[in-house]
C-alpha cells in the first residue's frame, strides 16, 4: 500500500485507486494557517471530485542511525502497511478496497511523505484510516518482521540478484556518497535491518514523526474545514521539531574511480558522473537542464547519447542523463516527486548491454560528454531542445495529485514560484550563451565515480586499467560515418589508474 517500488523504495501492492483528474500546472498554491514554514500547502480545485493528501515529515534514510541503515524507510512502511491500534493490516484492506482509495509512504534521503487519494464522496471514510495510519499506528511484531523481512528480500534477492540497473545506480551513489548520511540505499542495509528492534521503530517515530516536523498538503475537492481539520487532528502529536542534519559534505577525489560489481552470468549495467552545486530554482540549473535533455533526456529517443549508443549502434535498450535524482528509472516516463535532496549529481545510465561491449560504450558515453564540455551546444541544439521542453514539461503534473506532489517539493526547495512555472518563465529568456556556460561550469569528464555491474568483472578491470582499444563487431555492416567515429571511441584515452578499480562480489553490496 505504499509507491516505493521493489528495488529500492519497498514492496507492497497498489490498491485501486480513484479516477485520475486532469489540472493545469499554472493554478496557484494557497497556504494554511501554522508556524513560518509549516503552513499547509493547498491547491484547491473545486472541479476535481477526488481529494489528495499528503503529510510531509521532514525525516529521512539520512537520519538513519550509524549501524540501523533501513530505520526510517521501515518505520514508513509500518505506517503504511501496518496495523493500527484500531484496526489489524487486513482489516484495513478491506475497509479500502470498497472505496477504490489507498493511501502509501515514500522515503527519500530527506523527505517522508505519507500520501493519499480518495473520492470526495468517501471523504469520511477514508479521512478515519487515514489519519489513525499516522497518529495511532500499533506497531505490531508480526508486521514488523514480516516488512522487515520484505526489506531484507529487497536487498538480499531483488537488489543484487535480480535489478542489475538498479544495483549500479544504487553503487554509484554508494560510491559518490561514502562516509555520509546520502550513501545507503533507503530500504537499508542488510546488517543495518536484522540490528533493528520494535523499540528503535517506537523511538524513531516518536522523534521525528512530529507536529514540529510535519507540512500537510491538500489538493482537489476538499471540503473548506478540511486543512483545519486535518492540522487540529497533527496537532495531538508531540509539538518538537528536531534539529536539521547538515547538508551532505562529499569528499573530494581525483581522476576516475571504478567499481566492479562481480555478479557472475550478469551482463554489463553502467552508472557514472559526479556531485554538482546546482538545484531547483536556480537560473543555472534550468541552463544545465536544457544542455542535459539534449544530451539524455530520459527516456527520449532523439536524445544524444541514446542516438550515438542505441540508435546507431544497437548496443543497448536506452542511454540517458540525469542532474537530479530520479529513482524508478526503468518504471517510470516523467520526473518523480518528493525526492528531492540539498545535494545532487550529474549521472549517465548506460542500460544493460553485453559485457564485451561495456568499455566501448563507456567510451562512447565519455567522448561525448567531453565533446559537450569542449564545445557546447549549438544553436540549432539549442532551439530544438528549449522548444521540445516547454511543451514537454506541461506534462509533468497532468494530475492533482502530482501536482501536489510538485507543491510540496517547491516548499522543501523554498521556492516562492512553482518550479514547473519558473522552469517555463526561464526556458523563455534563456540564451545559449548561458547554458553553454552552466556546461562549462558544471560537467567534467576528469574527475567520476564509474559503477559496473557485470558478470566478467576481471576483464573489465584489465581492460580498463590497461586502456587499450576495444574495437565491436556489428552484425550487420555499417555507414562509413559510424566506422569512422568507432575507431576515435574504441581508442579514446580511459585515464584509469589500475589502483582506483575495485571489485566487489555482489553478495557484500549494502550487507553493512
Amino acid at each position: 500500500m505504499h509507491d516505493r517500488s521493489m528495488h529500492l523504495h519497498g514492496r507492497g501492492t497498489r490498491l485501486c485507486l480513484a479516477l485520475v483528474a486532469s489540472c493545469l500546472i499554472g493554478l496557484a498554491c494557497g497556504k494554511g494557517s501554522g508556524p513560518e514554514g509549516q503552513e499547509a500547502i493547498l491547491l484547491p480545485v473545486p472541479d476535481d471530485a477526488t481529494v489528495s493528501f499528503s503529510v510531509w515529515f521532514k525525516v529521512g534514510s539520512q537520519n538513519d542511525p550509524a549501524g540501523k541503515e533501513g530505520l526510517a524507510a521501515l518505520t514508513g512502511d509500518l505506517l503504511a502497511e501496518g496495523a493500527t491500534t484500531a484496526n489489524s493490516y487486513e482489516t484495513i484492506l478491506a475497509k479500502l478496497y470498497p472505496l477504490a482509495s489507498s493511501y502509501q509512504v515514500r522515503v527519500d534521503r530527506e523527505m517522508t511523505t505519507f500520501t493519499g487519494r480518495t473520492h470526495r464522496d468517501n471523504l469520511e471514510k477514508f479521512y478515519a484510516l487515514f489519519t489513525d495510519a499516522v497518529l495511532r499506528p500499533a506497531f505490531a511484531t508480526a508486521d514488523f518482521e514480516r516488512l522487515r523481512s520484505n526489506a531484507l528480500n529487497t536487498i538480499e534477492n531483488t537488489l543484487r540478484y535480480a535489478s542489475d540497473e538498479d544495483l549500479g545506480k544504487a553503487a554509484f551513489y554508494d560510491m559518490v556518497f561514502a562516509g555520509t548520511s546520502y550513501r545507503h540505499p533507503e530500504v537499508g542495509t542488510v546488517q543495518g535491518l536484522r540490528a533493528l528492534t520494535l523499540d528503535d521503530v517506537r523511538q524513531f517515530y516518536a522523534t521525528h514523526f512530529t507536529a514540529g516536523n510535519a507540512v500537510v498538503a491538500l489538493a482537489g475537492g476538499y471540503p473548506a474545514d478540511l486543512p483545519a481539520r486535518l492540522e487540529r487532528d497533527l496537532a495531538t502529536l508531540p509539538p518538537s521539531a528536531p534539529a536539521p542534519l547538515a547538508k551532505p559534505q562529499v569528499a573530494p577525489f581525483a581522476g576516475r574511480e571504478v567499481l566492479l560489481i562481480d555478479k557472475p552470468g550478469a551482463d554489463a549495467s553502467i552508472s557514472f558522473g559526479f556531485p554538482i552545486d546546482l538545484v531547483r530554482g536556480e537560473r543555472e540549473y534550468y541552463a544545465l537542464w536544457v544542455a542535459n535533455s539534449w544530451l539524455g533526456e530520459h527516456r527520449n529517443s532523439s536524445s544524444h547519447l541514446y542516438q550515438v549508443i542505441r540508435s546507431e549502434r544497437g548496443l543497448n535498450y536506452g542511454d540517458y542523463s540525469y542532474i537530479e535524482a530520479y529513482p524508478e528509472g526503468g518504471q517510470r516516463q516523467k520526473p518523480p516527486t518528493n525526492v528531492p535532496r540539498r545535494q545532487q549529481c550529474f549521472e549517465v545510465w548506460i542500460r544493460t548491454l553485453p559485457n564485451d561491449k561495456a568499455v566501448f560504450a563507456l567510451r562512447a558515453a565519455l567522448r561525448e560528454i567531453q565533446d559537450l564540455v569542449q564545445h557546447g551546444m549549438t544553436q540549432e541544439e539549442f532551439d530544438l531542445t528549449r522548444n521540445f521542453l516547454a511543451k514537454y514539461i506541461l506534462h509533468f503534473a497532468e494530475t492533482t495529485q502530482q501536482r501536489l506532489g510538485y507543491a510540496v517539493d517547491d516548499r522543501f526547495y523554498a521556492l516562492e514560484t512553482s518550479h514547473l512555472e519558473h522552469f517555463r518563465s526561464t526556458l523563455a529568456t534563456l540564451t545559449l550563451a548561458e547554458v553553454n556556460a552552466a556546461i562549462t561550469k558544471h560537467l567534467q569528464v576528469e574527475r567520476m565515480k564509474i559503477a559496473i555491474v557485470s558478470g566478467q568483472a576481471e576483464q573489465l578491470r584489465a581492460q580498463l586499467a590497461g586502456g587499450e582499444p576495444t574495437p565491436i563487431q556489428y552484425r550487420s555492416p555499417q555507414s562509413a560515418a559510424v566506422q569512422s567515429e568507432d575507431q576515435e571511441i574504441a581508442s579514446l584515452a580511459l585515464g584509469i589508474a589500475a589502483d582506483a578499480i575495485r571489485v566487489v562480489p555482489v553478495q557484500e553490496m549494502f550487507e553493512r
